[in-house]
């Protein structure tokens, strides 16, 4: 399996967070944060290890949990908290939201700047301050309403 490679930006903004909070910029973080910004999907801890092990064998599933903590720390990942579900990390910092099918799991990026650019509720002034806006929206994926129309035929 070919090793996709980062840009010279990804890995400076990696670089540039690891040297910011004293910490050193290892093997394992590199590899753990290209395996992320290149993930087609939105991984899990046990996804990310059964992929790195293909290229590091002697890779702990803890080193994993452990690393992408500390990416997600250095906000150069995103841990994904999905109501009722394990954390999932997107290295896709641009402002946007999730689609969760409630079938197969799919999990995929929306982007309606209309939602995030919209006037917030007065009432949210009592609650506090708004620093970040998540949506998630549930539902049955194009593939699974296929799949539910072929059972009934």
């Amino acid at each position: 399996m070919a090793v996709s490679q980062l840009s010279q930006q990804q890995y400076d903004f990696l670089k540039e967070a690891c040297e910011k909070a004293g910490i050193k910029l290892t093997h394992q973080r590199l590899e753990i944060f290209r395996e992320a910004v290149n993930s087609p999907d939105h991984p899990s801890v046990e996804t990310m290890h059964k992929r790195l092990k293909e290229r590091m064998p002697t890779l702990a599933l803890d080193t994993v949990y452990r690393t992408l903590a500390t990416l997600a720390e250095l906000g150069v990942v995103r841990k994904l908290n999905l109501t009722g579900r394990q954390s999932f990390f997107d290295a896709n910092l641009k402002a946007h939201h999730h689609f969760i099918c409630e079938r197969c799991g799919l999990i995929e990026d929306i982007y309606w700047p209309e939602f995030d650019n919209s006037a917030l509720p007065g009432e949210l002034e009592k609650v506090g301050r708004v620093q970040a806006r998540h949506l998630e929206l549930h539902g049955t994926c194009r593939k699974c309403l296929g799949e539910a129309k072929e059972e009934r035929k």
